[in-house]
């Protein structure tokens, strides 16, 4: 057995990957164990790696390195594009809310680390990095460094000081949030699934809804215009797909004439069809599509590439096809298309027609749903290199003596947000399908959090046990609790925030991935995922301004 000695003791490639699938194992073998219902999820691998670290379990530094930051930034990359879609419209919904309740977060937290300065005697230079620990930001813990290194009397003993306190911290950090969670779905009585039920009704009504109203029509004023002519009909995002003259149905198109007792079967948001009802007649209660006819409808998906980024103006179907756009599907949100509508890649249409003029416009949007499962590699590592670029850019603040970067969490992820909400660039197809998304996000967090754990695990015991640790991990339960509980609590019983968005809101808050994996394996729903999003470039950028004024206020 000489051989597996070896093999654990070594730093060959071999021992680095089998010491990281060992903690990812058992990693989330704890994690799956629950409590009355409660569980670590994959946070359970922190702890995995604490252990295995303790007990000597080590990897090459170098590697280790390198997959703990592309773990994370495969996690927050597949977030973006995830939550992309959707993002602009919970911004635009609740986007100051959640930000106002984000950044009261990061000012108490502040607040309460400037306590323990001065109240609980410990050096700022450990406080920030309890700080920085406590709301598991580490570009917070790199800016306060290299705050340090522009100081007098920067010596290593100096630079070692905020990592111990970063160190000791962040464990709990992590599960301070778990916590906080748990405790407010249990004093609150809060069943996840009602809670999902709710987010999906509030992003429902958020959206305008579509139905089909059949309308005699009876306005003398209208007899002889054609479709196009209809007052208002334009720019009302109502579409008119059918219409009945005499015993016969065709499809209605922009020259069709009308005529009073002809019927018509118009689609498109209930307060827009009620103002095209007072215009053209009363409603009926024949329907025009149960009524024998040769127009058929289908559902077609968008999977050409020619046709991404065109409008339906620019595609003009009813002229080319002989069909008609009714209604318009993406991610699973069905509204009325208009002229400017722009396609994306796995857009779904319904169109009305006969069925050979479908088939061959069926044939030119692509409706390919294989293409759908086709991965799509390029994109990946396109959006990665650049959401590298903008982590690594200088952001240069006013009477802030060192520029502030985004890091290689936050450029990753506004960069996905970004092509997300594109959908395409150039040549590249930014879509990845929902289990490929989740497969490279938990691989991700795997990874970040099994490298923290091993780093951290032989220092971590020893600290508590044999120095001033205990005391320094009270103190940053503090920074960790208070503010969250207090913004917690008050998100939840004064403004009855949905328990799924508010625990996106902590995590985002916390800039801390691991709990997000959390909150999101509570229920499925991408309603943490989107208040994360939502909050996490406001709180980045303050919490690694927090970091930096703490070390200049004290040590300027």
């Amino acid at each position: 057995m000489t051989w597996l000695q070896e093999l654990f003791q070594g730093r060959s490639i071999a021992q680095t990957l089998l010491v990281l699938s060992l903690v990812a194992a058992l990693g989330h073998f704890l994690g799956g164990l629950r409590v009355r219902g409660v569980g670590l999820g994959v946070a359970g691998v922190l702890f995995a790696g604490l252990l295995l670290g303790h007990f000597g379990l080590e990897i090459d530094p170098q590697v280790m390195e390198f997959a703990r930051e592309f773990g994370l930034i495969l996690f927050v990359y597949t977030i973006g594009l995830q939550v992309g879609p959707g993002f602009v419209a919970s911004l635009r919904r609740q986007g100051l809310p959640l930000n106002l309740m984000a950044g009261a977060v990061v000012l108490l937290g502040v607040a309460v680390t400037v306590a323990v300065v001065y109240l609980g005697g410990i050096d700022v230079r450990v406080a920030v990095g309890l700080f920085s620990g406590a709301t598991t930001n580490t570009p917070a813990l790199g800016a306060a460094q290299q705050a340090l290194k522009n100081l007098p009397g920067f010596t290593d003993a100096v630079a070692k000081l905020p990592g111990l306190g970063y160190a000791v911290a962040y464990p709990f950090g992590i599960l301070g949030i778990i916590l906080t969670m748990g405790l407010i779905r249990l004093l609150f009585r809060i069943e996840p699934q009602n809670e999902v039920a709710a987010f999906l009704r509030q992003s429902r009504s958020d959206e305008p809804k579509v139905i089909t109203l059949n309308i005699v029509v009876q306005n003398a004023n209208l007899d002889g215009l054609t479709v196009a002519e209809v007052p208002g009909l334009r720019d009302s995002g109502v579409i008119i797909s059918r219409v009945r003259k005499g015993e016969e149905i065709t499809r209605a198109t922009a020259g069709t004439v009308l005529h009073s007792g002809d019927v018509i079967l118009a689609v498109g948001p209930p307060d827009k069809i009620r103002d095209l009802q007072i215009v053209v007649g009363s409603p009926t209660q024949m329907d025009l599509k149960s009524l024998p006819s040769r127009l058929t409808t289908r559902r077609v998906v968008i999977t050409r590439k020619d046709v991404l980024g065109m409008t339906l103006e620019e595609l003009a179907l009813p002229k080319v096809y002989d069909v008609t756009v009714t209604r318009v599907s993406r991610a699973e949100i069905e509204f009325t298309p208009r002229p400017r509508f722009r396609l994306q890649f796995a857009d779904t249409v319904l169109l009305v027609g006969e069925p050979a003029a479908i088939d061959k416009a069926a044939r030119a949007l692509g409706d390919s749903p294989k293409q759908l499962n086709a991965p799509q590699i390029m994109p990946i590592f396109v959006g990665i290199a650049l959401g590298v670029i903008v982590g690594s850019w200088p952001i240069v603040l006013p009477n802030v003596p060192s520029p502030v970067k985004l890091g290689l969490a936050g450029g990753p992820l506004l960069v996905a947000i970004f092509l997300s909400r594109l959908g395409r660039l150039g040549p590249l197809i930014y879509y990845m399908p929902l289990s490929a998304n989740h497969m490279l996000r938990e691989v991700g967090i795997t990874l970040f959090l099994a490298c923290v754990g091993l780093k951290a695990g032989d220092q971590f015991l020893q600290t508590l046990t044999d120095g001033p640790g205990l005391y320094w991990m009270g103190c940053a339960a503090l920074i960790t609790l208070v503010p969250l509980l207090i913004v917690g609590f008050i998100g939840r019983w004064v403004y009855r925030l949905n328990f799924l968005s508010l625990c996106g809101v902590l995590a985002g808050s916390m800039t801390d991935p691991p709990a997000l994996a959390f909150a999101n394996s509570i229920a499925a729903s991408d309603a943490p995922s989107i208040s994360y999003a939502t909050v996490y470039p406001l709180t980045m950028l303050l919490r690694v301004l927090a970091a930096q004024m703490l070390v200049l206020f004290f040590l300027r």
